[in-house]
């Protein structure tokens, strides 16, 4: 059974409420691959970028048990462990597989994933059997027209959809995923990517649909202006508080979220051991291993 959301707020770091817990979290680069086409997001393997997406390398299932081990060496005060891409973590099984793993030998950890929806429906029973503790899913648009300028196209069952079409099956798969997983005891945490010029209006209706449809906890994440909307801009400071209090009106609303990199290790915004940790980890292909579909 998943564990409370009190407990969350005692230990892990991304829930914590006032000062950081000092609770640290190993995320596990474990995803590969991708089946949305988010036009602010570029996947990456470096070592210098911080933000979600990028990773230095690729892992197995059982080199995750490995890098759990040593994560737990250096960085004692790690007590969840993450996956969150560096592609999305139903696309493709390892996560799943992973986790599994993990319950069984680190009964302990809290299990704590990401996706962006498009197979959360299909994927409900699994998730909840597996154990994760908490779930994200990111959740950009409720309107379709507004998601279209926001992600290019998805892959569903075998078929590469685009536009409309695209944002209409991707916005009622994320809805209807939402519903299964809600009251089954997983912590259920929305994020929403920011961009003022696309949904910056747009947000209070995110927080009201997915508060409605079950989730417990809403993340606004400012753009990081990127791939083909590198020429949008941030929201400043005072955009974003006006966001946080339109959608505060339904929903809880995180406020510490610190954009971590797939293959981050250690106590957020503390040393990361993430370079340590997957050096002498096997490496696999680089572009070759972002496929859509």
């Amino acid at each position: 059974m998943a564990i409370s959301y009190e407990e969350l707020t005692e230990k892990h770091p991304c829930f914590a409420r006032g000062a950081n817990s000092g609770n640290g979290r190993i995320h596990l680069p474990i995803s590969p691959s991708c089946n949305i086409e988010c036009r602010f997001c570029e996947r990456s393997f470096n070592t210098y970028e911080k933000r979600p997406g990028v990773t230095s390398t690729v892992i197995t299932p059982v080199e995750a048990l490995e890098a759990i081990r040593k994560a737990l060496e250096v960085c004692p005060a790690i007590h969840v462990a993450g996956i969150a891409g560096p592609g999305d973590t139903l696309a493709s099984p390892y996560a799943l597989e992973t986790f599994r793993l993990i319950k069984k030998e680190f009964p302990q950890l809290i299990k704590c994933m990401s996706t962006n929806g498009l197979l959360l429906a299909e994927k409900a029973d699994e998730i909840i059997e597996v154990g994760i503790d908490s779930l994200t899913v990111t959740v950009n648009a409720v309107d379709p027209a507004i998601e279209a300028r926001l992600n290019d196209g998805i892959v569903w069952h075998g078929k590469h959809y685009t536009g409309i079409e695209a944002a209409e099956i991707l916005i009622e798969q994320q809805l209807a995923g939402i519903r299964r997983v809600a009251g089954s005891g997983i912590t259920l945490k929305v994020n929403t990517v920011f961009v003022p010029e696309i949904n910056g209006e747009h947000i209070e209706e995110v927080a009201r649909t997915v508060a409605e449809a079950g989730a417990d906890i809403y993340n606004i994440i400012p753009l990081i202006p990127n791939h083909k909307l590198k020429n949008c801009r941030e929201p400043d400071c005072m955009e974003l508080e006006r966001a946080i209090l339109r959608a505060s009106k339904y929903i809880d609303v995180f406020r510490h979220c610190q954009r971590c990199r797939a293959d981050a290790v250690g106590i957020p915004g503390g040393e990361d051991y993430g370079s340590v940790i997957y050096l002498n980890l096997q490496r696999l292909s680089r572009k070759d291993t972002f496929s859509h579909g």
